[in-house]
């Protein structure tokens, strides 16, 4: 049991929510309040991904990211800021010629996904793992393409969570430590039930957990219904928790969810299991991002 709980808030994520969930948050100045207040009902960390202001389509404009970090940075409320690198790695056939990709690919290189990394220095960035299907498209992240996102992330002086969906991306995480490309001291993210990837099941987090290395810090989240059954799950079998609407935008059966609702949520569930949620400052110390 984790009785001091790192406790992540994921706020809007690169999927279609905002198609489903009007309170998605879309602007530079939607997210940044939606890390604010996420913050200020006990997340300690804000996970952030960024979006067309107009349409709310996911995108990964540089100047997007620095105009969101700077109105979390400056706002006078502390929270660890944690940027995604996972734009950029979507491929789809072409049906006619699948050698190329069609719609809705989205390939870049490995030092373009970090390139916001290197230029804002956020304390935490996530790192994908590894490939995988998502539906009807494929994530790429070969392991060469892993080894330049981590060596730049390294020498950024940022912090890399890493984001494992299966257990040969626990592997590839634990090489990339092993080559010295990564710190010791990198976070493990397990991503439990996000469609192609390790179910959201007690047996799939203890199998995930026995793969990681000896004394790594970890957390977990499942995404939908699962979302707060896992966190009880994480934090009970020694681990850190993350919501959000990323993950889920609803509190109930049509019931539509605020990041700042979830959050609430997950704290209550972790002070009745007996646990209580660090503030950003007691996650650094936990964490070791001043070290």
């Amino acid at each position: 049991m984790n009785y001091e709980v790192v406790l992540t808030c994921a706020v809007t994520g690169s999927g279609d929510s905002h198609l489903k969930h009007p309170g998605v948050p879309k602007t530079p100045e939607e997210i940044a309040k939606a890390a604010i207040e996420a913050a200020k009902a006990g997340a300690a960390i804000a996970h952030v991904h960024v979006r067309d202001p107009k349409t709310g389509d996911p995108c990964r404009e540089m100047e997007l990211y620095e105009e969101t970090a700077k109105l979390i940075r400056e706002s006078g409320t502390d929270v660890i800021l944690n940027l995604t690198t996972g734009m950029g790695g979507d491929f789809v056939p072409d049906e006619e010629d699948p050698s190329k990709g069609g719609p809705g690919t989205d390939m870049i290189t490995a030092a373009e996904r970090v390139a916001h990394i290197e230029r804002i220095k956020p304390e935490i960035c996530t790192l994908d793992c590894g490939s995988f299907n998502y539906q009807a498209t494929a994530y790429l992240a070969t392991y060469e393409m892993l080894r330049e996102s981590a060596r730049r992330i390294t020498a950024a002086g940022v912090r890399a969570e890493l984001e494992v969906f299966e257990l040969g991306h626990i592997w590839q995480a634990k090489d990339l430590i092993k080559e010295g490309l990564l710190d010791e001291k990198s976070l493990f993210q397990f991503c439990m039930g996000i469609p192609y990837g390790a179910e959201a099941t007690t047996q799939n987090m203890v199998a995930m957990l026995a793969a990681l290395p000896k004394d790594a810090m970890w957390g977990a989240f499942g995404i939908g219904r699962q979302e707060m059954p896992m966190v009880a799950q994480s934090v009970f079998m020694g681990g850190n928790a993350r919501v959000g609407l990323e993950d889920n935008i609803y509190l109930g059966k049509g019931n539509f969810a605020s990041n700042e609702d979830l959050v609430r949520n997950a704290v209550e569930i972790i002070e009745k299991m007996g646990g209580r949620v660090l503030s950003p400052e007691e996650s650094r110390k936990k964490l070791q991002l001043n070290k």
